[in-house]
Order: C-alpha cells, then structure tokens, then sequence
C-alpha cells in the first residue's frame, strides 16, 4: 500500500519542487535587491506592455513611439513580437482577477521567473512522449530547471522574448512528439496553437527549428 501511494504520489511531488526551484532561482536578485526591470529591451518591452493594459490593443499596436530609436521612432506593432506583451498583459488581468494586488511592473518581473517553471512542466511532458520514462523525464525538467544560460534569460527583471519563447519552443517539441506519436489530430491542433504562439513571442525560433529539421553530417 505505501509503495503504491510512493508512486502515485512521488512523481507530482518531485515535479512540484522542481518547477518551485526553477522559479525561485530566478527571483533571487529581486529579494536581494528589488522589483527592477533589467536592461533596454526589457524595459522597452515593459513601456508597451503597460500601454497595452492602461489603453488598449488598438492604441498598442498603432503606437508611434518617439522615444525609442531616437531622433527616427519607432512604429511599435510593426516592429515588435507581440505575444511577450499580451502575455504580460493576461498575467496582470489574471492577478487582478484573483484579488491580487500586482502592479504592472511587478507583473512584467515576475512573468519570465513562472514561465521557467511552466517550462519545466513542458519539458517533463517532451522527455516522457520521447523516453516513455518517468525517471528520465524528472531528469529532464530539473536540468532545464537549473542550466545556466536559461537563467540568465529568464531570470526576475529580465522580461524579454526568451522568457516566454523558450516555454513556447519546448512546448511545440512535446506536441510534435506526441502528434508523431499517436497520429492525433488533437495533437497536431495542439502543435498548430503552439507554434503560432512561439513564432510571434520570438524571431530567433526560427533558427532553432531549421536546425531541427535539418539533417545531421
């Protein structure tokens, strides 16, 4: 009976404390210091965030912002990938939904630090559709979890692409198995979705999925 409940149980458990990791790792700056957006880009990306949330998708995407690019300006919903900032802007609609009081900017610090551990979920559900092992997929999601080059995109403050593409690009692999896999139109619908989401969060997907594709030697 209790190796039974061990191993019913045992996998969520370690699931949960990983995906705990892989976010608390990322908010160590922001309790050693503060809620600070780090970097241009990021800060740019948090400008026209909270121009999506205090006036709107229309006024969003039509903006013509004179401060960046000085002295030319820059015509945002022309020049951006705008799926970070309408994420952004459902993460903030969320908190407030759930009584949460979350600023903005509190909103845009903390997205990449929780999409690291929707990533982790995502890459558990990859290695398990790839190995069909609960052990070597556990593995999986906790190296993603912890690698280097990974935090430093998504770590607190640092809200850019990455933080949200790379959970996008992981995603469209899983699904990619899975609609190999099972032949499930699901699936590949699933896979469709997916994919839309990536290729408007981050330019630099394409890169990754043509040296997917291509062949080896």
């Amino acid at each position: 009976m209790a190796a039974s409940v061990l191993r019913s149980w045992g996998t969520p458990l370690v699931l949960s404390l990983i995906v705990l990791q892989a976010f608390c790792i990322r908010i160590f700056s922001v309790v050693k210091y503060e809620s600070v957006i780090h970097e241009f880009d990021p800060y740019f990306n948090y400008r026209t965030t909270e121009r999506l949330v205090e006036e709107g998708l229309d006024s969003f995407w039509n903006w013509f912002d004179d401060r960046t690019w000085h002295p030319i300006g820059r015509v945002v919903g022309g020049t951006l990938y705008p799926a970070l900032m309408l994420t952004g802007g459902g993460f903030h609609a969320a908190a407030a939904a759930a009584g949460l009081p979350l600023s903005v900017r509190n909103a845009c610090v903390y997205l990449a630090p929780a999409f690291a551990g929707l990533t982790a979920l995502s890459t558990f559900g990859f290695a398990k559709e790839v190995s069909h092992r609960e052990g070597a997929a556990l593995l999986a999601a906790a190296f993603v979890g912890v690698v280097p080059s990974y935090i430093s995109r998504s770590c607190g403050g640092s809200y850019d692409n990455e933080g949200v593409a790379i959970f996008a690009l992981v995603t469209v692999f899983r699904f990619y198995a899975r609609s190999l896999n099972s032949g499930s139109v699901a699936a590949a619908v699933k896979l469709s979705l997916c994919y839309l989401y990536m290729v408007a969060a981050w330019g630099g997907c394409k890169g990754c999925i043509l040296r997917l594709m291509l062949p080896v030697g």
